[in-house]
Parts: C-alpha cells; structure tokens; sequence
C-alpha cells in the first residue's frame, strides 16, 4: 500500500516514513534506508527520518554514519519547541548512542596511535590537546576580549615559560619577593584592598566577588603608576619585574600586584579586557589545593614557577586549601606584536582613554 502511495512520485516525507517503517518491520534495511533517503530529500531536518537513518546505520555498524545523523537530529530538536513526544526515547537513545561512539572512536585512536609508536611524549602538548578536542575530552574555547579584540593573533592559552628569557632571572628572586612579602604580611595593615572594586562614573560590577577582600590586590604599578608607599617595601620585587617585558601606557600599564586568593576562594569564570596582552603570574605563596584553569587547560600553581597565560579566554581560579595563595601579577606584551604594532597600540589605547574624558582631553 505504501509504495502504491510512493509511486506517483508525489508522496510526502511521512509516507515515506511509513514505508521506511514497513520495510524494517520485514528485515529489508536496503529498501528501508532507500525510504528514508527518499523523505529526507523532501525534507533533510526532518526530526524522525533522521533518528530513523541514524538508527539504520547503526545496526550497519557504520559509527560514523550514524553518528552524523544522529548529531543532526539533536540538533535539530534542540533547535525546536515542539518536538514530539514519542520521539523523546528515541533522542535519549540516539544520546547514549553518541557516547558510546565517542568511546569506541577514541579507543581506535589512541590505540592505532600506540601501534604507532605515538604515546604522551610523541607529538607534543598540541597534538594530545587536539586529540582532547577531536574525542570531546575538551572543550574548544576561543580570544573573547570583553573590551578590544587585535585580529590575526595565534589562539594560545599558556605560554610556556622557556620562551621568555627574562622569566629564569624573576624567578630566582621569588625568595627575596617573598621575604618582602611576608614582612609586610605580618607587619600590621598590609594594604590590600578587594580585587573587583567599584570604578568612578561606572555601573557596580556584576561579579559574585565584587568589594570581597576574599580575592585581594597590593598594587605595586596601578594605572601606569607606582604606587610611592610600596616602593620602601618591594625594592627587590620592583627591581626583579624591570627585566620583564611590560606595556608603558599613560593611564594604563606598567600593572603589577600581589593577588591574594583566600581559603576556599572560588573565581569564577571570566574573560579579560585585551587580547593583546599577557597575564603572569609568579607564584609566591602557593599551598596545595590550588590552580588556574584558562580555556580547556588547568594548572597548579606552584612556588617559584611562572604561569603565562592570554586572560581573554575564559578562565577561573580556586583555592582549595585551607591556607593563603599569593602571587605576584603582572602583565606583558604579546611576543608576536611587532615594535611598530605596539607602538601603534599604545597610541591606540591612551587616545581610547582621553575620549570623554572632559577637559582633561585639551
């Protein structure tokens, strides 16, 4: 009856459903997938056709097929306020069949890889982070500056810290960074205020840390200032950081703090103003329990061993331990800008800051 109905060439996508149906209920999977190539020529998001293809090539054992229609009719559901109910089972089912998928197609992988001769140290940190995100291990995440996106600029989460031939020399002051540090931690008032603080002429901030000394700030260089008072007290700290390759922008840059994270301190996720810059962080005061995540990657933080990340991608930070994680925080530029590109940025930025600025323009 059903291929009656199809064979004036006019049926719908759910006659051809039907037959589709039909054909599976007598074990015929070619003519059944002809069926559903057929209604889904008339109509290639149809919600039902799909799971039923992805069904079929299911049963071909064809995981690639089958996973590529299924992923298109979660897609297309998610898309829709009215998918029908009888097909809810039907996407839970097409659901757990893509998870199992994904497993089988990253066991392949990694042991065709292995046969190969490709392990953990074959390849390089890149080539495993791909792999991650290829088997949905990670997450893929991208430069989202909420002030100034620089186009053309490599998608790179942590720098690693040989590229930089300032960093081994700040480094081998972290005990004299630290020492300053803690005689002023234990000196009385040490001059830390809350991270997120209310700005002159602008809306309250929206961050569940807002005016909380839970994640804290002592300014060294704030707002392309020095900050006098800290000057007698982090000699050595302001001396180590003058190797180190940080923008001078009036009103902006040299920028460097200590950052205080106190126990059981949650920073959640956020993404930076720039992209154009770099964020380090010297770890000076580090119990365990603590680390930065920046994109799909996280790190522990530990003494003495520079973190250098780009903050315009999503990252967040934790203290999980029941003591205090200090580091002294600071930011560069990019090493893939050019002089004549900093230069021009610079420009840029302090012109950015002297509109609206009143009186203070002329």
């Amino acid at each position: 009856m059903f291929e009656q109905a199809t064979h004036g060439g006019d049926a719908d996508a759910q006659t051809w459903i039907l037959l589709a149906q039909v054909c599976r209920m007598q074990d015929d999977q070619t003519a059944e997938e002809s069926a559903l190539d057929a209604a889904l020529k008339l109509e290639p998001r149809q919600l039902q056709a799909l799971l039923l293809k992805g069904d079929a090539r299911a049963r071909a054992a064809d995981d690639r097929a089958a996973t590529s229609f299924y992923q298109l009719a979660i897609g297309v559901a998610s898309a829709s306020s009215a998918v029908p109910q009888t097909l809810f089972t039907h996407l839970d089912r097409a659901q757990a069949y893509l998870a199992e998928a994904g497993r089988r197609f990253e066991a392949h992988l990694r042991d065709s890889l292995a046969r190969a001769g490709v392990d953990s140290n074959v390849g390089g940190r890149r080539f495993h982070q791909a792999i991650d995100i290829l088997c949905g291990r990670s997450e893929l995440y991208f430069q989202q500056p909420t002030a100034f996106y620089y186009p053309g600029l490599p998608q790179i989460q942590f720098y690693e810290r040989p590229d930089f031939p300032w960093v081994g020399p700040l480094e081998a002051a972290t005990e004299a960074i630290r020492s300053e540090l803690e005689a002023v931690l234990t000196g009385g008032k040490d001059g830390f205020t809350p991270y997120v603080e209310a700005l002159p002429e602008r809306p309250r901030s929206s961050s569940p840390l807002f005016d909380d000394p839970s994640w804290g700030a002592l300014y060294l260089w704030k707002n392309g200032n020095l900050v006098s008072e800290n000057t007698t007290r982090f000699p050595r700290t302001i001396e180590a950081l003058a190797s180190a390759d940080i923008p001078h922008i009036a009103g902006r840059s040299p920028m460097a703090l200590f950052s205080r994270l106190r126990p059981g301190t949650h920073i959640p996720p956020h993404h930076g103003l720039l992209n154009t810059r770099l964020i380090c962080h010297l770890p000076v005061i580090v119990p365990d329990g603590c680390r930065l995540r920046v994109g799909n990657e996280t790190r522990p933080w530990a003494e003495g061993e520079m973190l250098i990340f780009d903050d315009s991608f999503e990252h967040e930070a934790w203290n999980d331990s029941l003591q205090t994680r200090v580091v002294l925080l600071f930011e560069i530029w990019r090493p893939e800008l050019s002089s004549e590109e900093r230069e021009a940025l610079t420009l840029l930025y302090q012109s950015i800051d002297l509109y609206g600025a009143g009186a203070d323009m002329a």
